[in-house]
C-alpha cells in the first residue's frame, strides 16, 4: 500500500479489524492504533503525506477496573507446595513481588548489593525500575526478607548477584 493513500477510512478499517478479526480489546486496540499513529506523524514530519489521516479519528481509553489479590488469596498461594522446586522457585518469585511490587524482570535484575539498611534501621531495596529506568527505594517486608533469607544459600544466589533464583 502506498502511505500517500493512508486516509480515514484505512484507519477506520484497521481499528475495526483489531477489534472484529483479531479479538482485542478496546484499550489494546487504542494502544495499537496510538502507535500508528506516531508513525504516521513522523511520516507527515518527513513530508511523505500532505495531510494527517488522524484528524476526525477519536481515541479515548476506557477505565479499567483491576481486581487485586485478597489476603486469603496470597496466603493461598504462599501454602501451596509443589511438586518441583522449579514451581515453588516461581511461587515464591511471584510472591515477592506481591510484597515489593516489583515487576518480574526487576526482581531478576536485583542483586544482593540492592539491599542495604536504611536510616530507619529497616531493610530497604535500592534499584532502578527497568521499564522507566527509574531510582526505587522499597521497603523490605518481612515477608520478602524471609523470601531473600530461604535463597540465601541457592546456587544461583550465593554469590550476591542474584536475591531470587530465577
Amino acid at each position: 500500500m502506498d502511505i500517500k493513500s493512508l486516509d480515514y477510512d484505512f484507519i477506520s478499517g484497521y481499528s475495526f479489524w483489531l477489534r472484529s478479526i483479531q479479538y482485542c480489546s478496546h484499550n489494546t486496540t487504542v494502544k495499537y492504533v496510538a502507535n500508528f499513529k506516531k508513525i504516521v506523524l513522523i511520516c507527515i514530519k518527513n513530508g511523505w503525506l500532505l495531510k494527517n489521516p488522524f484528524i476526525q479519528f477519536k481515541m479515548v481509553k476506557k477505565e479499567v477496573n483491576r481486581v487485586f489479590l485478597t489476603w486469603h488469596e496470597i496466603q493461598t498461594i504462599t501454602n501451596k507446595r509443589f511438586v518441583t522446586d522449579r514451581l515453588n522457585h516461581v511461587r515464591d518469585i511471584f510472591l515477592f513481588s506481591c510484597y515489593t511490587g516489583l515487576t518480574y524482570i526487576d526482581v531478576k535484575n536485583l542483586s544482593r548489593n540492592q539491599t542495604s539498611t536504611g536510616i530507619d534501621g529497616e531493610q530497604w531495596i535500592y534499584t532502578h525500575r527497568q521499564k522507566t529506568d527509574s531510582p526505587t527505594r522499597l521497603p523490605l517486608l518481612p515477608k520478602a526478607l524471609q523470601l531473600i533469607e530461604k535463597y540465601q544459600d541457592h546456587p544461583q544466589c550465593k554469590d550476591g548477584t542474584n536475591v531470587l533464583p530465577d
